[in-house]
């Protein structure tokens, strides 16, 4: 194929570049400025402010618009925080993203890939994914197109055969020439589409959310209007008052600040995680991560350092192999010309792995033959071959190169592998190699003996899993007995459970191995997928780690994905989770951020349904007995800002390790409702025994407005438990500062002096506030335990 190699002049690139022909990506993984400040103004509940702001300033009531404060000061902090994690999350997006090797003015320079542009020549190698849709100009790869067709079959590539963007090179060199760029290209954005959250997809936490606020803003506005009415013609009240009384009752029943302080909280998680190296694509795994019960890793890069050493190689003609580890001649005769043997097998090698890499580094002898025929090694077939002076040689694993001559040597073998070596053949072989499985003879020359270092920390890792009933899998595709003895060496329970996968031939024999055993050897990548999927099956929570091409259709697949950045640009970008130093002793504090948000986040928001549930079940009642709203809007604000919202972002904040039980949704409502109802009998029974008494209607606000903050703080000190010394202070400074309002800017709450009756039905139904609380929540208890027995 005749084919310009030297690429384009800087001229030619800036022409394309003009004419729109480069490789920007349509989309981008994070929201851009103009995006979060439009997601953070453009709601609906906004729109609900804005309508309720008109309404109160046409009829006059400027003091009851208080709340506007809090709404701006909501969507400010919203903004602020975004564009802090947006700063974060970029500058770490852009030191994990790799540089693509492309040909310019006759030179060899690194650019981002969205620096290509159409027509531009590209060195790929093994472990990169593609970043445009592509032509072979010369060499030959392997790649993986498990992203774009969904089969993890491997697939040689050679000079003029098309290359598709989205797939991802396993081994092998080669030059190519970008065809289709950009929005043109066959799978543009497919590294944006795998790290942004669906809505079926979202955490149990957010969907929980998202159901509650949908719910209650198809509520209010119903309840509004029909409270306007009622008022206005039924009950005889003035514009402004029908007005008011609908707007407090709206105010209290929209939970305004609840989704921003998930929202906040979740944001802070990811740039304190992001401080810590930790790069996360989909905030939805900081949750999801709190709640795994499985997680599944590989051996190297995770329970041992990636970087692989050769211990060393044993000639396969030397009896009692075993027996003579330590006494084998070093400086044998044959063992040299072996060893020169296999300097020009490796060295001939693309260096596209870390065996191959090992390999490399211990047999430096000069190439004394050159190659006439390579494969590069693959995951499938377990192998890699070379062609030197007419002969074929293989290196790869004994059962698949020996084939049924592997039971003569496997006792020798696995004495080896029991000591935590990787054991690989040098064979000769005696048929054609042409990358697929071998079929013929292979001859056994030489045993090469690998290992890896267990990771520093990563004992304590796999203990604190444990004893938190977070159960480990150790998929690799090693040979099970070697994965089996590190993993004991690293502290995982029940690592004797080991299997080797070659010989789970069916989809059904995998999934009943994910239920007996613990590590899994010789896994192929469909297996691994298959693996998650068992899991899952069975009502499991699974995370998975994973660094390599192989890993990535079960990446997918996890609930939770991490990846090690010194893995493939491919994992990586497909995993939800990158731990950018490689270090997984790292996954306890990410653990420990899942739960903090988890907590917090059920434990406020309980704080902000109790006014829903109050709110809503008053309104209810005064269109039902022909009652004015007895609240005020800014009356509602008050309550809210020292009861909910100040109270709420501190404890969202703060540390919390408690491990998560049962449904979020479930958990809010339990802790609210004992409040919610509280509120609503005191205040209603109040209103009642006033309107009997002839109270002013002022009396009664303020009187109900003393009432609801007595609770608040209540369910405030309830929710705070355990009382430490930070949280007591909190709720004393909230105490002090509503107390402050009330008596410093009375008129702007439209606080008023209590009139001596009045006074004593507010101190009868504040005395019995603290026992109706008490024993509603020793009947929810109840109710909850019941439910436990029943399994309702």
């Amino acid at each position: 194929m005749c084919q310009n190699m030297s690429g384009l002049s800087t001229a030619e690139v800036e022409f394309r570049k003009k004419a729109g022909l480069s490789n920007e990506s349509v989309d981008s993984s994070t929201k851009t400025v103009a995006q979060i400040i439009r997601s953070n103004v453009v709601t609906y509940y906004n729109l609900i402010f804005l309508i309720i702001t008109i309404l109160l300033i046409v009829v006059g009531s400027f003091r009851d618009l208080t709340f506007l404060p809090i709404i701006i000061a909501n969507m400010l902090i919203g903004i602020i925080q975004e564009l802090r994690s947006k700063k974060i999350l970029d500058d770490l997006t852009i030191l994990n993203t790799p540089k693509i090797t492309v040909r310019r003015d006759g030179s060899e320079q690194e650019v981002l890939a969205d620096e290509l542009v159409q027509d531009d020549v590209i060195t790929l190698s093994a472990g990169g994914q593609i970043p445009a849709d592509a032509l072979v100009l010369s060499g030959n790869i392997t790649v993986n197109e498990a992203l774009i067709t969904g089969e993890a079959d491997e697939i040689i590539k050679k000079e003029g055969d098309p290359l598709f963007s989205g797939s991802f090179v396993i081994s092998g060199e080669c030059l190519a020439k970008l065809e289709k760029v950009g929005k043109d290209s066959y799978i543009s954005g497919l590294m944006l589409q795998a790290t942004q959250t669906k809505e079926g997809e979202q955490s149990e936490m957010i969907r929980a959310l998202n159901r509650l606020v949908q719910t209650v803003g198809v509520i209010i506005l119903p309840i509004g209007a029909i409270l306007f009415l009622q008022q206005y013609f039924f009950s005889g009240a003035t514009m402004k008052d029908s007005v008011t009384g609908m707007v407090a009752a709206i105010l209290g029943m929209i939970p305004e600040g609840l989704y921003l302080l998930a929202s906040v909280a979740m944001v802070v998680s990811v740039m304190r995680l992001g401080k810590q190296k930790v790069l996360i694509h989909d905030m939805k795994c900081i949750e999801t991560l709190a709640r795994v019960n499985v997680l599944c890793v590989d051996k190297t890069g995770t329970i041992t350092v990636p970087e692989m050493e050769v211990a060393q190689f044993i000639l396969a003609k030397d009896q009692n192999l075993a027996a003579k580890e330590q006494e084998a001649d070093q400086q044998s005769e044959d063992k040299n010309k072996i060893a020169k043997l296999l300097s020009d097998c490796v060295r001939a090698l693309p260096c596209d792995n870390a065996t191959m890499e090992a390999l490399q580094q211990y047999f430096t002898e000069p190439m004394e033959n050159s190659a006439e025929k390579i494969v590069p090694f693959s995951s499938a077939t377990k192998y890699s071959g070379v062609v030197l002076a007419g002969k074929a040689y293989v290196v790869g694993a004994p059962e698949f190169v020996l084939r049924q001559d592997y039971a003569a040597v496997q006792g020798t073998i696995e004495v080896f592998l029991e000591k935590g070596y990787r054991v690989l053949v040098f064979a000769e072989y005696e048929g054609n190699l042409d990358g697929k499985e071998l079929t013929e003879n292979a001859t056994p020359i030489a045993f090469i003996l690998l290992n890896n270092a267990i990771r520093e920390g990563a004992m304590d890792t796999f203990r604190y899993f444990s004893k938190r009933g977070v159960e480990v899998k150790v998929i690799s595709g090693d040979n099970p007995v070697t994965v089996s003895e590190i993993a004991k060496k690293a502290g995982i329970r029940h690592a004797e459970k080991q299997v080797d996968a070659a010989t789970l031939k069916t989809a059904e024999a995998v999934r009943k191995a994910a239920k007996k055993y613990t590590v899994f050897g010789r896994v192929t990548p469909e297996q691994k997928r298959l693996l998650v999927q068992a899991l899952k099956e069975q009502g499991k929570t699974v995370a998975m780690t994973g660094d390599g091409v192989n890993d990535i259709l079960a990446l997918k697949d996890a609930d939770c994905s991490i990846a090690m950045a010194s893995g493939s640009e491919a994992a990586s970008h497909v995993a939800q989770l990158v731990l950018l130093d490689n270090d997984f002793n790292k996954m306890p504090a990410v653990v420990m951020e899942g739960r903090r948000v988890v907590n917090n986040i059920g434990r406020t928001a309980s704080l902000y349904l109790v006014k829903n549930i109050f709110s809503m079940l008053l309104a209810v009642f005064s269109m039902l007995f022909l009652i004015d709203y007895p609240l005020e809007p800014s009356q509602v604000s008050l309550i809210s800002v020292f009861t909910i919202g100040i109270p709420s972002f501190f404890l969202a904040l703060e540390q919390n390790r408690n491990q998560i039980h049962g449904h979020f949704l479930t958990n809010v409502l339990i802790q609210a409702l004992p409040a919610g109802i509280t509120d609503f009998i005191v205040v209603s029974g109040l209103v009642i025994f006033c309107r009997e008494f002839g109270v002013e209607k002022e009396c009664v606000s303020t009187s109900c407005t003393i009432l609801i903050a007595v609770v608040g703080f209540m369910i405030l000190y309830h929710i705070a438990k355990p009382m430490t010394t930070p949280h007591a202070i909190l709720i004393a400074a909230m105490v002090i500062g509503w107390l402050f309002c009330m008596l410093f800017f009375s008129e702007l709450f439209a606080i008023t002096a209590v009139t001596g009756k009045c006074a004593m039905l507010m101190i009868v139904f504040a005395v019995i506030t603290e026992p109706v609380f008490r024993y509603l929540i020793q009947l929810v208890e109840t109710v909850q335990k019941w439910g436990r027995k029943l399994k309702f």
